[in-house]
C-alpha cells in the first residue's frame, strides 16, 4: 500500500519509522516532509513525539547548557525524569546543573544547581578532564559528557558525539562512542557508531558499529584519580585511532572498487568513466578527503 492510501494513524507510523532513519543533521528535513504528507501539525506532534524522543536520545543530540558556554549530551544517562509533554529534565555533569529539554524544539531551558555525588566526582572530575583534552585535539566541534552511573558504585559512563554536515557537497557524518569504566571489575566496555550520508544525484549511506572491550591493567586503577583518568583515555584513543584508520582504508576502498561495481557501464553521457582515475571525481574525493576524515585528526 502507498502512503496515499493509508490512514492517518498508518501514515503517523510510517513518518515515525521515517524519523527514526534520519541521516545525522536531516531530521528536519525529513519532519517537514512528513508535515507535509500528514497535513495535521498537531496530530504529527503528538505521534512522532516518542519517536522524536527515541532519536535525540540515541543519536546524542547536542544541546547548549543555559548558562554556560558549552554543550551537553542528550542520553539516557543524563535523563533525570520526564514533565510531560515533549520535556524532560537532563543533568549536565559539567556544569553540576539539570534543565529542560523540549525534543521538538531541541532547545534547554530551566536551568537548576544539582549536587554531586562526593563519592565519586573526584574521580568523574578527573575522567572529563582527560576526555576534554582528547576531544580537543581530535575532534572538530566534538561535544563529550561523563557521568558517574546511576546504578552501580565505581562506574561510569564516557559519551562522545561529532557532527559534519556539508550540505552544499551532499554529504553529513555523525561519530558517536560510548563507553562503560567499572573500576571494580578493572574493565572497558563500550561501541563506536559512525553514520555518513552522501545524497549527491543519489542516497548512498554507510553505517557502522565497532564494539570494543578492553581489560585495565591493576596499576591503572589503583593510580591517582588523574593519572589512572589519563590512562583509561589514552587506551581509548589508541582503540579509537586504529578504528579510525580502518574507515579511512574503507573509504578508499569504496571509491577504487565498490563504487566501480554499482555504476552501470555506460552512464548517461554514453561514455564510459575511466575508473583508473574514480579518485579525481567528486564522489571519491569527498570519500578518501583526509587521513583525518571527516571527524577529526587521529
Amino acid at each position: 500500500m502507498s502512503i496515499v492510501g493509508m490512514n492517518n494513524a498508518e501514515r503517523i507510523e510510517a513518518a515515525c519509522s521515517f524519523l527514526l532513519q534520519s541521516p545525522p543533521g536531516e531530521i528536519n528535513d525529513v519532519l517537514n516532509d512528513v508535515r507535509n504528507i500528514i497535513s495535521d501539525d498537531d496530530s504529527l506532534h503528538e505521534g512522532v513525539l516518542p519517536a522524536l524522543k527515541e532519536y535525540n536520545l540515541s543519536q546524542f543530540m547536542t544541546v547548549d547548557v543555559p548558562g554556560t558556554q558549552h554543550q551537553s549530551i542528550i542520553s539516557e544517562a543524563a535523563r533525570v525524569a520526564a514533565t510531560g509533554g515533549g520535556q524532560e529534565r537532563f543533568v549536565d555533569p559539567r556544569s553540576k546543573t539539570s534543565f529542560l529539554f523540549d525534543h521538538l524544539s531541541l532547545e534547554a531551558s530551566d536551568s537548576e544547581p544539582v549536587e554531586a555525588d562526593a563519592d565519586s566526582e573526584p574521580f568523574r572530575a578527573a575522567l572529563e578532564k582527560s576526555t576534554l583534552t582528547y576531544l580537543s585535539a581530535h575532534f572538530h566541534d566534538g561535544v563529550a559528557s561523563i557521568f558517574a552511573s546511576k546504578d552501580r558504585t565505581n562506574q561510569y559512563i564516557i559519551q562522545v558525539v561529532a557532527n559534519k554536515y556539508n550540505p552544499a557537497n551532499y554529504w553529513a557524518g555523525r561519530w558517536r562512542s560510548e563507553y562503560t569504566i567499572d573500576l571494580s571489575e578493572n574493565t572497558i566496555h563500550g561501541k563506536v557508531l559512525v553514520n555518513v550520508h552522501y545524497y549527491e544525484q543519489g542516497n548512498v549511506q554507510l553505517s557502522t558499529t565497532h564494539t570494543v572491550s578492553l581489560a585495565l591493567p591493576a596499576a591503572v586503577v589503583t593510580s591517582s584519580p588523574a593519572a589512572s583518568a589519563s590512562k583509561i583515555i589514552a587506551l581509548i584513543e589508541d582503540e579509537e585511532g586504529k578504528y579510525q584508520t580502518s574507515l579511512n582504508d574503507t573509504y578508499q576502498e569504496m571509491g577504487e572498487k565498490t563504487f566501480k561495481g554499482l555504476r552501470r557501464a555506460l552512464p548517461l553521457t554514453r561514455q564510459k568513466i575511466d575508473w583508473d582515475k574514480v579518485l579525481g571525481y567528486k564522489l571519491g574525493a569527498e570519500l578518501s578527503s583526509s587521513k583525518g576524515g571527516m571527524f577529526g585528526n587521529t
